[in-house]
């Protein structure tokens, strides 16, 4: 480090993030704000935003709020630039009952968050495979949606059509119906007709849920591919699918070195028991917290090993006989499975990292 790095102090940022703008906010080493200032959201807006921040000093790391969301572009590019970032979670209620809000206090509470440590988590990279997973896993999730209420509409307007179309329609499966409906060749100049309007619509409908389901199909086809590479050794446990494989490792990210254990991956997928004791009673309470997606995820897989596991059924009848309900049992697997399933996370990763060392 040259003499005139070493003379300039140390300062630390913080970001509220919006569409458009973000506001910034610089402290010093003893907390107090040096100064605030709105960038927009663009490359250029970024790089003004960091020779802004030092111009006060040496950056020594950044608050950045919602870095999943309109932050994860200046989180991208403060990671390249090697400034140490950190995601400030919820603003603390009691300073901002008395403080008030605006963008500009919340950029200095970020700050003072970055400068503490609290309120504060390493973010996620968000720049490799696991981001890839993620944007699909998302994007198969809105087309399975659709899907589902393209194929309510057609039920629904199968319900209501005239008689002499529901009679044809009433009797056949699922798939029978919407390959029926797509082939239809309707007379379009006779939309003012109501059994040719329903004829049009339901042709529509069909056709609308066979893309969507071939869309749904395709990603399916990428989503493995990725899991597969990233983690084999998951989805080779029991009751351990795709779909749940998928989501615990978006849930880990790119980085999964920022989860420093076992105990932490438990808190972050919500199956984490909390104290809730007093006095000579001792009980813990369900953690409503964390990421609810993977805590659906370990919940489907224990459901899964509940039906296809001979230990995991006898387990839970221990429980049960302990004088605990089947669904507090279950919680105490899921907290399990997480452990299990978190080792198995950290030695895929750490094969992973050396393979790229290696290279």
């Amino acid at each position: 480090m040259t003499q005139h790095h070493r003379d300039r102090p140390d300062i630390v940022g913080g970001v509220d993030t919006h569409k458009d703008l973000h506001m910034a906010a610089v402290v010093d080493k003893h907390d107090r704000v040096l100064g605030t200032a709105s960038f927009p959201t663009t490359r250029h807006g970024y790089k003004a935003m960091l020779a802004w921040m030092r111009g006060f000093g040496e950056v020594s790391r950044v608050g950045i709020e919602c870095t999943g969301t309109y932050g994860a572009g200046l989180l991208r590019y403060l990671q390249r630039t090697g400034i140490a970032t950190l995601e400030v979670t919820t603003p603390d209620k009691t300073v901002r009952r008395k403080r008030g809000k605006n963008d500009t206090i919340d950029a200095e509470n970020a700050a003072h968050a970055a400068y503490a440590g609290i309120r504060t988590v390493t973010p996620k990279t968000r720049d490799g495979m696991i981001e890839a997973l993620r944007v699909l896993k998302v994007c198969r999730k809105t087309a399975v949606a659709a899907r589902r209420v393209a194929l309510q509409m057609i039920q629904t307007q199968v319900i209501s059509a005239p008689e002499e179309l529901r009679d044809q329609l009433r009797n056949m499966t699922r798939m029978q119906l919407i390959r029926t409906l797509a082939a239809w060749r309707p007379d379009l100049s006779g939309y003012r007709d109501v059994t040719m309007a329903y004829r049009i619509a339901l042709k529509s409908l069909a056709r609308r849920y066979l893309e969507l389901h071939d869309e749904v199909a395709d990603l399916n086809v990428m989503i493995k591919a990725i899991v597969d590479e990233l983690a084999p050794e998951l989805v080779s446990r029991t009751a351990v699918g795709y779909e749940s494989a998928a989501q615990l490792l978006i849930t880990a990210g790119d980085n999964p070195d920022r989860i420093g254990s076992e105990a932490s991956f438990a808190a972050l997928c919500g199956v984490s028991p909390i104290p809730a004791s007093s006095g000579k009673t001792q009980r813990h309470r369900l953690n409503r917290g964390g990421d609810r997606a993977a805590n659906s995820a370990l919940h489907i897989i224990a459901i899964g090993r509940l039906r296809l596991d001979a230990t995991t059924q006898a387990y839970v009848s221990r429980r049960v006989t302990e004088g605990h309900s089947k669904l507090e049992a279950i919680r105490c697997l899921k907290r399990y499975i997480a452990r299990e399933l978190y080792y198995v996370l950290r030695h895929r990763y750490r094969e992973i990292n050396q393979t790229q060392i290696a290279t």
